[in-house]
């Protein structure tokens, strides 16, 4: 029951939060449509999705203090999802066959994770939370992370390499520091409202400084992955590496799978890989039906031969550039002919 409540927390927070992403974009769509558009933080229409996306995310942070972090992180599928079909309804945007058949994968995934996810419950307490803080596994996990972590910070800044892949490695590792303290933080503090007050511990405000920390560069990165790749890669990518990062998190420090038997782990891994399935079927090609047409054509106009498109496709390397002389000069040739 106890689980439960953190799985019907964590789906309604990702609900909320993919309601408030669609009233952003319709504010902004709104705003786009004006004679003189005015800020977007003017709007209020605006502010209300950024205070639902408040809500949403609150109840994600209280799902983790009721249920393992194996069974919550896999669940922010539903906000893509739950995402691409409100807008559907709500921004009368197109339904197309892969989003009803990433839309089902992802909840046959869900069904799957919630059923066979590792059935464990501890009292985070603040004593918890030092005794793994200091474990062997622990230090070890976090030593290879500060590793890879300056490795590619290395290639990243010196290098000058931005693949999308090395961007998005560094969100999931501070994404494993961030689920874990998120846990640490509200688990200590459900421990507290039922139990023993637990914030008066120092680990707690230790995991609440590491959780900050963490967030923070979090989206500076995965900013800087957005603004060099579109959204469409961005998303299903990051979602697939952050999941995996805090289930890995969630098994070395709070011993999540320990005791599991092979086919419990095995059908957990199967629902893993439906959700992420479902998320990159949702977000397929998504950005590329709402590119209009850059160009005019009139090739369909009777009585007139069109050589060239008036400006050619925006992806294309001759975008901007003027058609080739000696193709119009072949033209004024040909006319004079003609005559």
């Amino acid at each position: 029951q106890v689980h439960l409540l953190g799985v019907l927390l964590a789906i309604l927070g990702n609900l909320v939060i993919s309601i408030s992403l669609n009233i952003q974009k319709y504010s902004h769509l709104q705003l786009a449509q004006q004679e003189h558009p005015r800020p977007y933080f003017k709007s209020v229409l605006w502010w209300g999705g950024v205070i639902l996306m408040a809500v949403g995310e609150t109840g994600n942070f209280a799902a983790y203090g009721f249920a393992p972090i194996t069974l919550i992180a896999p669940l922010g599928c539903m906000s893509v999802t739950g995402s691409a079909i409100i807008s559907v309804t709500f921004l009368k945007e197109n339904l197309r066959a892969s989003d009803l058949l990433g839309t089902t994968l992802a909840f046959a995934g869900i069904y799957l994770l919630v059923n066979f996810a590792p059935n464990i419950t501890q009292a985070i307490s603040a004593r918890t939370v030092q005794y793994y803080f200091v474990g062997w596994k622990f230090l070890i996990y976090v030593i290879l992370e500060i590793l890879i972590f300056c490795i590619l910070l290395y290639c990243h800044k010196r290098k000058g390499m931005k693949h999308i892949v090395i961007l998005l490695t560094l969100v999931a590792l501070l994404a494993s520091l961030t689920v874990i303290s998120v846990k640490a933080v509200s688990g200590m503090i459900t421990f507290s409202m039922m139990d023993k007050m637990q914030l008066t511990y120092p680990i707690f405000y230790i995991m609440f400084i590491i959780m900050v920390a963490s967030c923070v560069f979090q989206v500076k990165f995965l900013n800087q992955a957005t603004k060099l790749y579109n959204t469409t890669t961005v998303v299903p990518v990051n979602h697939i590496f952050f999941t995996t990062s805090a289930i890995i998190a969630g098994i070395i420090f709070y011993q999540e799978f320990l005791g599991a038997a092979f086919l419990t782990i095995f059908i957990y891994l199967f629902g893993c890989f439906l959700s992420f399935l479902g998320v990159f079927l949702v977000t397929r090609n998504r950005e590329k039906e709402h590119l209009r047409q850059s160009y005019i054509d009139f090739g369909n106009i009777p009585g007139k031969q069109m050589l060239d498109k008036i400006q050619p496709d925006s992806n294309s390397l001759s975008y901007g550039t003027l058609p080739d002389g000696s193709d119009s000069a072949k033209s004024q040739s040909g006319e004079k002919k003609e005559v």
